[in-house]
């Protein structure tokens, strides 16, 4: 989440104007959060807000780097009419993605139109300039439903898709149309959804391909997974031949699941957000944050490996979190992922990886 607060500390910070209820200038957040930890020295670089998550990305080389993108990038002035939160990013600051070598943006969430239609223009033109792919928003539905590949360096293709539902917060009038720009709104968790997204990947299929959906779904707090959602991540596993299920909206992580050698992240949570220092949710640990670290086979796209660095967000800047706080991770995913047959342990290294029964079951 690099807009609002985080656009403010950067080289070029745009307009902090909000129309939020308690909060009317986007640099109320920043003091918020030098009040908390301290000052933040401004501007800062363009690699900033990714700390040391920087180095533990370098350190497991990733061939492909995906993330959910939950902001406009844009200098537009027309926040979307009723919308309480609006969150925005100059786009002379896009560099900051840029330094984290980002291959893919997921935009199908409820805050890329923050800022209206021309916001979303601006934000796919900003992206796609910088060569990051953008499934999950787009000119119209065509575009905003169509599946980004991405070729990998030892052969074979990744394939991604990008859908969100009204649970996340994403209004029902920001599903893109066929002459119409939006977002790929998911009307339901029925056979329907779930047969239009193995279309969409039957559609571009080529044999070897690693089918990943990136989906915004469910509340922003809490670690209750409803059985409708399970049923469906399960279902893109068995009948849509996906290979990971790429889940998020939570602003802290929350469950994961193993199934049919298939990795669910129900709700990874926010790497970076701009909520230091805001009370309310401290039994969440928002200020808490993992990178997901996964190797998958490249020949069946079953999950091989799950590694987590343990990230803490500290004057908007990631850094690895500490013994303490690693271990209240691992409890607190252990305890919720328990019922999905998983856990987690810390490793030497001080990373979570989770354990449990990866092949030949069903959890």
């Amino acid at each position: 989440m690099t807009g609002r607060g985080i656009d403010q500390i950067q080289a070029s910070p745009g307009s902090p104007e909000l129309f939020e209820s308690w909060v009317t200038d986007a640099r109320d957040y920043v003091r918020l959060a030098e009040r908390r930890n301290g000052p933040i020295h401004l501007p800062v670089s363009a690699d900033y807000i990714w700390g040391s998550a920087l180095a533990e990305l370098n350190r497991f080389g990733p061939e492909v780097r995906i993330a959910n993108l939950e902001t406009s990038i844009t200098t537009c002035n027309s926040p979307w009419p009723g919308k309480g939160i609006h969150y925005r990013m100059n786009p002379a600051n896009a560099d900051c993605l840029a330094a984290a070598k980002l291959d893919v943006c997921a935009l199908a969430n409820n805050h890329v139109l923050d800022w209206s239609h021309e916001g979303l223009y601006e934000t796919l033109a900003v992206l796609r300039n910088l060569g990051i792919r953008t499934p999950g928003a787009g000119l119209d539905e065509q575009e905003a439903t169509a599946p980004a590949t991405l070729a990998l360096p030892g052969g074979g293709r990744m394939v991604i898709v990008s859908c969100g539902l009204q649970s996340s917060g994403i209004p029902n009038s920001w599903s893109a149309g066929p002459e119409r720009g939006g977002v790929f709104l998911l009307p339901d968790l029925t056979q329907h959804s779930l047969r239009r997204i193995g279309a969409l990947f039957d559609g571009v299929s080529q044999p070897g391909d690693i089918r990943v959906v990136s989906v915004h779904w469910g509340d922003n707090w809490g670690y209750d997974i409803s059985p409708e959602q399970q049923a469906f991540a399960r279902q893109l596993v068995d009948q849509a031949g996906v290979d990971l299920v790429h889940g998020h909206s939570s602003h802290h992580p929350r469950g994961a699941e193993v199934w049919n050698d298939r990795l669910i992240l129900y709700g990874c949570g926010d790497l970076i957000n701009d909520y230091e220092g805001i009370g309310g949710y401290e039994s969440f640990h928002p200020d808490l944050s993992l990178l997901y670290l996964i190797t998958l086979d490249r020949t069946s796209g079953a999950l091989l490996n799950l590694t987590m660095p343990a990230m803490r967000i500290r004057r908007f800047q990631v850094h690895r979190a500490d013994q303490k706080e690693i271990s209240w991770l691992a409890e607190r995913l252990t305890l919720v992922s328990r019922q999905h047959g998983v856990a987690f342990r810390q490793t030497p290294s001080g990373d979570l990886e989770l354990t449990g029964l990866l092949h030949g079951d069903q959890h």
